[in-house]
């Protein structure tokens, strides 16, 4: 078996890894909900990669992807459900549907007519696969139904208030959420003050949706900002343990003032930025 370009080599690759008889135990022994949690983790690796602006690591990270959509295509088509050639005629159907204004007789490049025309195609999808789970023709769906469990907190916050933004459940003005977000900060205090955990986590909760409701008001990625915060952590972090390694200290003795005055060293290394 030797490397190719080309996808059926890759597909040939995953089905003999799959081979009850031949193939890799730890393969065979895999299901869709075993997979998972690999198939999000290699999500953000390639999402790491682009922060980084890595894109040697951006190919390799591209392609650990898609042999997590090979894996499930593979273990769909062992049970007769579908194979790798359906998820790429559902994807290409899926997008000359929804782009009529490329693919269709009537080209528009109008945000308005498109965005139009976007909304009315995702309805009619929601409604045919409705009608094939079974579910009932009257049945209203409700307007959050569809935002996935799965994704990340921070991002579904965005997405659920997002979506109750476009019928008007939403602050009219950010100042507004700024304000709900100091509300929700008396609140966790008060919680804390109680020393009930549930209240803590209830109210805690509360504040982290506001604030990802308050970076959907200033258009900023809640998730992607938080991690950059978080990469921004580490490396400052890292000065800190660089620098004290440096002057034969170590960091389980260092106190909490000395990593402060490091701490603050890297930030001024960062060109003055702050946390």
């Amino acid at each position: 078996m030797k490397p190719s370009r080309e996808i059926d080599r890759l597909l040939e690759i995953m089905a003999a890894l799959r081979d009850p008889e031949t193939g890799c135990a730890w393969d065979v022994g895999q299901t869709f909900e075993t997979i998972v949690p690999y198939t999000i983790e290699e999500a953000y690796e390639v999402a790491d990669a682009i922060e980084r602006k890595d894109l040697p690591d951006l190919k390799d990270e591209l392609g650990d992807l898609l042999l997590q959509v090979v894996f499930h295509a593979q273990m769909a088509a062992e049970e007769g459900a579908f194979d790798f050639g359906g998820v790429v005629e559902a994807i290409t159907s899926k997008l000359i549907r929804r782009h009529p204004h490329v693919f269709g007789d009537t080209p528009s490049r109008d945000p308005a007519v498109i965005k139009r025309a976007w909304d009315e195609i995702k309805a009619g999808e929601k409604a045919t696969r409705r009608e094939l789970r079974g579910e009932a023709a009257d049945q209203t769906p409700g307007l959050l139904d569809d935002v996935p469990a799965a994704i990340p907190a921070l991002s579904r916050a965005e997405k659920l208030t997002r979506r109750a933004a476009k019928v008007g459940f939403d602050w009219p003005e950010t100042k507004q959420v700024v304000a709900k977000i100091r509300e929700e900060l008396a609140e966790v205090e008060e919680a804390i003050d109680s020393g009930r955990k549930a209240d803590i986590e209830d109210e805690i909760g509360d504040l982290l949706f506001s604030v990802a409701n308050l970076a959907r008001h200033c258009d900023i990625d809640a998730e992607a900002a938080l991690r950059g915060t978080n990469s921004k952590f580490l490396r400052r972090f890292r000065f800190i343990e660089k620098a004290l390694s440096e002057s034969g200290r170590d960091i389980d003795s260092c106190s909490l003032d000395d990593m402060e005055t490091l701490w603050i060293a890297a930030k001024r290394g960062e060109n003055g930025s702050e946390l």
